[in-house]
This record gives C-alpha cells, structure tokens and sequence, in this order.
C-alpha cells in the first residue's frame, strides 16, 4: 500500500445556506407533497411523520459522512497527526469536529421528540406545525455550525494539496539552511519538479519526488530550510521540517553549502547539524558538502576544514562531496544513501521475529562429490587472450579517446542539424557493404533490374522524333486551303436564323419572368365562340343558319374589338354594345417617376418574401414548436438552490 491515507477523496462540506437548500430539497423530491383535511386522521399523522424522519435521515447521513471520512488525529500515522496539529491546530480540529458530532445527535433527539408529539396531533393544521416546526429547529442548529463547516471545508482543501506520501516505504529526506541547495538535488534525482529560485525559503512546504535504485522504488522528500534558533521561536514552515525529521523512518541527507552564498556561514549551519543530533538518532545520516564548483574543498582554510570533518566524526557519519551544477558527486550521494538505507532495513528485517520462521521452511541444498577427480573451471581462450590484453587495452583507451555519437553530433551542428547515419552499425560480412544503396523492391522484385541502361539515349530519340512530327503537322495545317461547298447567301440566311433564335428565347424569358395572371381555358374559347364562325361551323355540317344569324345579332353584347389600323368603316347596322373599362396599370398609380416606381417595387419584394416563405412550407419542413418544455416546468421543485422560499 503506497499511500495511508488519501485525502484527495474528501467529500467537499458546504456551507450552512448551502446545507439547508440540500436537505430540504430532497425531502420535498422524495417524500409525498399532497394532503387533504378529508383524509384519515391516522394517514395526515404518517404523511408529516415521514417528512420529519426523512429530513432527519438526511442530515444524519451528509453529517455522518463528515465526521468518519476527516482523518482522526489518533488512528492515523504520529508524522500525519503532527503535521494536521502544526498545519491546522490540533484542538480547533477536534473541537470543529466535535460540534458537528453533537449537532448530529440534537437533530436525532428532536425527530424522536416531534414523531411523539405528532402520533397525538388531532387535526391537519396541528400536524403541519408540528412538521414545521421540527425542521425549523433542525435547520437552526445547522446556521449555527456555519463556523466549523466553513473551517472544515478550508480544512480539505488544504489536504487535498498535501503530497502522496507513505511513511513506511524506502526514503530520503533532504534537510538543511534554506537556500543550500535541497531542490536542485531533489530535481537531478527525481522527475520531480520543484522551484528552484536564488532567495531563501523557495520551498515552503513539504515536495515528494520518485526515484527507481535496484529495481526498487524509492521517494525523495524536499524539506522547507531550517534555521538554527531554539524550538519555540519555529515557524510553520521550519516545523514541518521537524516534524518529517522526528516521525519518518529514512536516510537524511543534510546538505552544507560551503561556498556561503545561501547567506548563512558554515559556522550557523555546523551549529544547526549539531543542534539537530536528536533527531538523526535511530536513522541512517549523510552529511554532503555542496556547491563544490563555487568553492572548491581544498582552498578552504584548515580551520574549516577541521571543524567540518570534527562534525562528521562526532556524529559518526561520512562526509561527501558533490555539486549541483556540475553534477560532480551527485550519483555517488545517491546510491551512498541508499545503500545505507537499503543495508539497514535488511538488518532490521534479519533482526526480527519473523526470520526464524521463514528460515525454518527454507531448504538450501549442498551438492556431495561423486568422486575424487578434480574438475576445474572451463574459461574459453578469447576470455583468457582479453585478460592478458587488459592492460594495453587500458592504455590505449587512455592515449585515444573514442568519439561517441554525442561528440560527432555536437561537431556536426547539434541536436536538429545532425542527422546519424545508422549504417554504419551494420553487421555485414563485408564492411565496404555498409554504404552501399538499398535495393528497391516492388512486388517482391528488384527494381533495378528491370532498369535499361540505355534509357536516356532512347528517351532523347523519341522526343526529336515527336518534335518533327509536330513541326510537319503544323506545315500541312498552314499549307491546306479551307474549300466549302457552301455559298454565300446559305451562309447570310443561317446567320439570320440564329438572330431570330436568339430573339426568340430573349422574349420568351422577358415574359416567363412577368408575373402574369395566366387566362383560363374556357375564358380563351369563348372568344372564339362568334356568330360568323358558330355559322360556318353549322353550315359545314348542313344546318340551316339564317335564323340562327338574326337571333344572334338581336342579343350581340360584345364589342367589336378587330378593327384594323388603316380603319374600316363602321357597319351601317348599329349594334348595341356593352361598356368594358380599359385595365390600367397599377404599378404607375401614385408614383411621380422612375426611381419612386423601383423603389416601391422593392419594398414590395421584401414585404411579400415572408408570405412567399409560409406558402412554400410543406409537412415535411422543420417546425419550432414551443421553446419551454412542459416536464421542465411542471410538478415538483428540481435540484438547486431556492433563494426565493
């Protein structure tokens, strides 16, 4: 189990508005909501009895939930109880859990109260002030513990943020002044990546990094600096370093800066390995010089040098050095800790109880001699020829240093210019192969084989040969004559028909585009329909037609509209007619000119667009119906807050 606790998982607590719209709602969703004077007396009491329980139910439950999922400072591991204690206050914790517990067991002791009273209500008006009542109380105990909901939940938010550790894995813990260089450290071994800046107190809480060492996992913890003064004048900050030094089972790594830039003299920081001894006891210890590349080890004064190295005697740990920037000593630090780590766990382990049982079902089995010949080792001849040959080989690495793929890279231009040439890592029997083109295969055969070699030479030969082709195409087409069978006035009446063609289709577009009324059928036949063809109509099928003539012109009502422009005399018979009005132009009514006419026009146009639209809807358009849903508005009150009660 890699974590103990996760606090990431805490529900979130809300507030006491917030608590109150939340019960209240889900006792009106989920219990009944109608109620008649003309029911039983029995069924009005169990309708209100059930709100009371139900909203009881509720709040028991959310309250419960909080109570049992916050940690307990007694139950969790001494490092997390201490650390809740300096990041919370251990008593207000308790004491805002403590209200919450007992304003749970009010709530349950009022539903008891109020049910009792309700079995002896005797009228729908009493019940319902009883139910009112209860829940009345039950939501005032809830404004009163606005305070330690508001606390707890700043509470889980800040152990949300806490880190994923486990105090009983393999751990190092880095320690040491502020700004000596603990998160440079933690970023070159971890993929950690902590804010490194050139100021003291960079880091202000506690940063867990992993690592993998021998196939194992590891976790690295980068500490906030400490400074060298007593116990009680510690920050916050300072004390969650303690707290991890006191309570963790790890390898400490107390980093010394001796080039003196963090601001603080080695003098300070040997006083502050001293003053922590207390704390390193029981624990595997390193003590690192660091920043080696700003000041070297040897130009320091003997004095210094002397008093660093009585410190590390003193607390009987080794003394490394490494750096940072340079990377110098920064593996060797690593697997020193923790190997020591690693060695002392085993140790433990081995020291234990529990080993003898385990040794006790282990067999190790011990081979007897068949005879008494003696065997020796088989070692190959290319074994033994590279042992006798390790020396001038040594040698000849040291004159010649081999260039790596990095070296040939950082030669050739760098990262995104150089480009490596993979063959020549080829193992091939021959090493002139190496560089030689890649056949290419399609279909599962070789290309080039089925490449001419002569394909240039043929390549030219044709295109020669298509050019005089051309340029003979091009003489025969200049030197033919254009002889036409046709003659000139053929030619004249053809391009006569074309005009007329075109014309015609001009003014049959001219008119599809008017919008004309179209004339009925029986309207145009009866036109037709005069006294001279209705005779000649009769006569061709033998029917005498004089009387049919008089009766004809005796009734005639129509005009005679076939005059011809020259203009004919009038018949001698007058003929009495009716009056037809001439049709005029509307378009033109009410306009003074050309422009006022288009501009009329157009307001026509996009006042009828939204008539035309409807007109052409169908059952198979899109229709909008109403933009509120019934179900969305009607019956009960949703989820959500209801600031308007």
């Amino acid at each position: 189990k890699m974590v103990v606790y996760n606090f990431k998982k805490l529900v979130p607590v809300p507030t006491s508005d917030d608590f109150i719209d939340i019960v209240l709602t889900r006792t009106q969703r989920k219990t009944p909501t109608v109620v008649h004077p003309g029911y039983k007396i029995s069924r009005i009491r169990k309708f209100y009895m059930r709100k009371v329980k139900f909203t009881q139910e509720t709040l028991s439950e959310r309250l419960g939930q909080i109570i049992s999922e916050f940690p307990r400072l007694d139950d969790i591991h001494p490092f997390y109880a201490d650390l809740l204690n300096i990041l919370y206050d251990r008593d207000h914790y308790k004491l805002a859990l403590g209200k919450i517990n007992i304003t749970k067991k009010l709530v349950e002791a009022l539903s008891r109260d109020y049910v009792r009273l309700l079995k002896y209500g005797d009228s729908l008006y009493r019940c319902k002030q009883l139910k009112r009542a209860a829940l009345g109380r039950m939501m005032s105990l809830l404004k009163r513990q606005k305070d330690s909901l508001s606390y707890l939940e700043e509470v889980r938010k800040h152990l949300a943020r806490l880190p994923a550790l486990d105090p009983n894995t393999r751990t190092l813990l880095l320690t040491g002044f502020p700004n000596v260089g603990k998160s440079s450290f933690m970023n070159k071994m971890t993929r950690a990546n902590v804010d490194v800046q050139p100021y003291a107190f960079t880091t202000k809480s506690l940063y867990v990094g992993h690592m993998d060492y021998r196939y194992l996992r590891w976790q690295v913890i980068d500490t906030p600096g400490v400074l060298d003064h007593p116990l009680e004048e510690r920050n916050t900050i300072e004390m969650q370093a303690i707290t991890a030094l006191a309570h963790l089972q790890c390898c400490i790594i107390f980093l010394l800066d001796i080039s003196e830039q963090c601001g603080y003299p080695i003098s300070e920081q040997l006083s502050l390995f001293d003053s922590l001894k207390p704390l390193f006891a029981n624990k595997q210890l390193l003590l690192v010089a660091n920043k080696t590349d700003l000041q070297a080890w040897d130009e320091l004064s003997e004095a210094v040098k002397k008093s660093v190295q009585d410190s590390a005697k003193g607390a009987n740990v080794e003394l490394m050095f490494m750096s940072n920037v340079s990377e110098d000593g920064v593996m060797a630090v690593k697997t020193a800790a923790c190997d020591k780590l690693l060695t002392a766990r085993v140790d433990a382990r081995l020291a234990g109880k529990k080993v003898n049982e385990v040794m006790n079902r282990i067999t190790v089995a011990t081979p007897k001699p068949r005879d008494d010949i003696a065997r020796e080792a088989s070692i190959p001849d290319s074994v033994l020829f590279a042992k006798m040959n390790i020396n001038v080989k040594d040698e000849i690495k040291n004159d010649v240093k081999k260039l790596t793929e990095k070296d040939i890279m950082w030669m050739e231009g760098g990262p995104g210019v150089y480009n490596c040439d993979y063959r020549k890592y080829y193992d091939l029997l021959n090493t002139e192969w190496k560089l030689d083109k890649m056949p290419e295969i399609m279909d599962g055969k070789n290309v080039y084989d089925f490449v001419d070699p002569d394909i240039e030479n043929k390549l030219d030969i044709l295109e020669r040969e298509e050019e005089q082709l051309e340029e003979e195409h091009m003489t025969a087409k200049l030197d033919a004559e254009d002889v036409s069978d046709i003659d000139e006035e053929t030619i004249e009446l053809a391009k006569e028909i074309r005009k007329r063609k075109k014309m015609a289709i001009l003014n049959h577009n001219v008119n599809r585009s008017k919008n004309k009324p179209r004339i009925p059928r029986n309207v145009v036949a009866r036109r037709d329909r005069t006294i001279s063809n209705i005779s000649k109509k009769f006569s061709s099928l033998g029917v005498p037609t004089k009387k049919i003539e008089e009766r004809g012109r005796k009734r005639a009502r129509s005009m005679d509209l076939d005059q011809s422009d020259e203009g004919k005399e009038e018949s001698s018979k007058k003929v009495r007619v009716r009056s037809v009005s001439v049709t005029k132009d509307r378009s033109n009514m009410g306009v003074r000119d050309g422009a006022m006419k288009l501009k009329a026009r157009k307001l026509m146009i996009r006042h009828q667009k939204k008539f035309n639209r409807l007109g052409m809807r169908g059952e198979a358009d899109r229709k909008y119906g109403p933009k509120l849903d019934k179900h969305l508005l009607a019956g009960k009150m949703g989820k959500g807050t209801r600031r308007s009660r």
